[in-house]
């Protein structure tokens, strides 16, 4: 059997910075037609190792062979330079101007990149895209691609999953969008602590595969040092944990969004809540009518909604639709051509731009936290140790006192996230807080969220994130109209798929077919096994509880090999359980809600 080789390979590779290792001799292969993606946490390396491939680093040790007259297309995270040229001009400069002008106007049309654009009048997206097709003019016979949904809308999202669905050279990829990984990967490379693991299956089988790593290994620390080591006790088990408490947040979100749904009002305008929800103290905004325009261009038309305490908005659109005109006339920030805004008088807000502009590069994350000096920081109101803070946003001492220009970009935006969130609010507004953070970061951000008493607006294209935080979609229809749906992302894309218009079918002059009978809810033992699930998961977590808190006593092992044995078999076998009864409940949840939507 003829075995292919590869386009490109490491062996033994070792990069390291300031004495600390980063890639700590990995060896891997990319082949030819081959999808990976790449995960890991901020600062892991990820970016390294892109560097690593693509040649633009020396490596400290080991090998790099490439095939000959390979060609590699890199999107790395920066943007186009604001240089005073047009697109076309620029492209043609960075790849060549041997590439014939139809090659580089035919992948700017893909991205609908204007380019006769002037690059210094670029906006983020637009910037994003420009890089984007770059990386793809020539047909490069591996794309490097780090965080290339950044920046772009979902329509811009969508046709690049389905440009790279048919690429016809290999792919590795670096994102934190679940859904986009989901959709392209084959095979997952994860970089932890300077090692590569390497999982032969689609990013979907990820989480699960490195949780049951990570408990392995946390075992094995038990057993040989009767103590986790301290990384492994504030971030891996901690993310494993959180996962499965995000499973309980999922339920209570599903739940919620069932009851927005059965109150929901009629859907011919923008409405958040029931139309009979009384105002008064529940109310945060209420919009009548208003109308909002830049240079005769509708923005915002006709806009009529309340926002109540506790709604959780996703807010959708394509670039440059309005999102953040409607963020600054919620908050008061612009006023409208017509129409009145009413705001609850006791708003505090507080605002993620991801600008960093509020973040002093020369302070350290400490500093950044503890402006007045001292090591106490208050946490929506009550203190706490700062360190313990940081710890909560996968910071550790060392990271805490660097200066954050020597951080990553992801760190910084998670400082900024730990920044914000520690403020006194109840009205928080996110705009793209997903960006450049990694997938242990958004369990993070998840939980934060799913916790936070007041009310939110997110603008997000991360619609995995989307379906995890939201209970309304408001998404940007075009010419200023702006429509509302109950649920997240995958709701939003059902409501709209079903109201899309049926074309009537033709006349037969054969008798239809007799009609199967349409399962209307759930059967008697469905709705049985669906009401007892939630007390049997409650009981297995307090099981499940219970049994970590015997195996965290560090004497346990000592004192009893044989019990802590058995003990460590229970958790394993109730987890699985737990893990079992939590799927089938939100799959029975899922099919009554179907089922009561007429889409079963």
């Amino acid at each position: 059997m003829t075995v292919t080789p590869p386009l490109l390979t490491l062996n033994e590779a070792f990069v390291t910075f300031g004495g600390a290792p980063i890639l700590d001799h990995i060896s891997l292969s990319i082949f030819p037609r081959d999808r990976v993606a790449l995960v890991g946490r901020n600062g892991s390396g990820k970016s390294t190792l892109l560097k690593a491939l693509s040649g633009r680093i020396e490596l400290d040790g080991g090998e790099r062979h490439a095939k000959p007259n390979l060609k590699i297309g890199i999107l790395d995270q920066s943007l186009a330079p604001p240089f005073d040229m047009s697109i076309l001009d620029f492209l043609k400069q960075e790849v060549g101007k041997k590439l014939e002008p139809h090659i580089l106007e035919e992948a700017l049309s893909h991205l609908e990149i204007d380019p006769e654009k002037n690059l210094a009048t670029l906006s983020g997206g637009e910037s994003r895209r420009v890089m984007m097709a770059k990386a793809l003019v020539g047909r490069p016979d591996i794309l490097l691609l780090d965080e290339p949904t950044n920046h772009l809308d979902l329509k811009t999202i969508e046709w690049m999953e389905e440009n790279l669905t048919h690429y016809p050279g290999a792919i590795l990829i670096i994102s934190h969008d679940r859904a986009f990984l989901k959709k392209l990967s084959k095979r997952t490379f994860w970089l932890d602590r300077g090692q590569l693991r390497i999982l032969e299956k689609n990013f979907s089988h990820f989480e699960e595969w490195a949780d049951g790593i990570l408990e392995v290994e946390a075992r094995g620390q038990e057993k040989l040092s009767l103590k986790i080591a301290q990384e492994m006790e504030w971030l891996h088990k901690g993310v494993t944990a959180r996962r499965k408490r995000n499973m309980g947040r999922l339920r209570n979100l599903m739940e919620l969004r069932k009851e927005k749904r059965q109150h929901q009002g009629p859907q011919g305008g923008v409405a958040f809540t029931s139309q009979d929800s009384p105002i008064g103290s529940k109310l945060v905004v209420e919009t009548k009518h208003v109308f909002k325009s830049y240079e005769e261009r509708p923005i915002i038309k006709d806009l009529s909604c309340r926002i109540m305490r506790g709604d959780r908005i996703g807010i959708l659109g394509p670039n440059g639709a309005g999102k953040t005109t409607l963020l600054k006339l919620l908050t008061g920030q612009i006023s409208p051509d017509q129409g009145h805004i009413r705001r609850a008088k006791n708003l505090e807000i507080a605002i993620f731009d991801q600008t960093q502009a509020a973040l002093n590069l020369d302070l350290n994350a400490w500093q950044t936290l503890c402006e007045q000096g001292g090591d106490q920081i208050f946490v929506q109101g009550e203190p706490r140790h700062v360190m313990g803070y940081l710890q909560d946003f996968l910071f550790d001492r060392k990271k805490a006192l660097t200066p954050l220009r020597n951080l990553s970009g992801g760190e910084r935006n998670r400082l900024l996230l730990a920044k914000i969130l520690a403020k006194p609010s109840n009205f928080l507004i996110l705009d793209e807080p997903t960006n450049d953070l990694d997938m242990e970061t958004l369990d993070l951000l998840e939980e934060y969220l799913s916790d936070y008493p007041g009310t939110l607006l997110l603008v997000s294209h991360d619609r995995d994130f989307l379906d995890r935080i939201t209970t309304h979609i408001l998404a940007f229809e075009g010419q200023g109209h702006v429509q509302m749906y109950v649920g997240g992302y995958t709701d939003y894309a059902l409501q709209r798929t079903n109201a899309t218009p049926l074309k009537p079918e033709k006349k037969n002059s054969q008798p239809a077919p007799e009609k199967p009978k349409v399962q209307v809810k759930l059967t008697y033992n469905e709705a049985r096994e669906l009401s007892l699930l939630p007390d049997e998961i409650e009981a297995l977590y307090a099981q499940v509880q219970k049994l970590e808190e015997q195996l965290s006593d560090p004497t346990f092992f000592t004192r009893s090999p044989q019990d802590f044995e058995r003990t460590t078999t229970l958790l394993e076998k109730h987890r699985t359980t737990l893990h079992l009864k939590e799927e089938r409940w939100l799959e029975l949840l899922s099919k009554e809600e179907d089922l009561e939507r007429g889409k079963v």
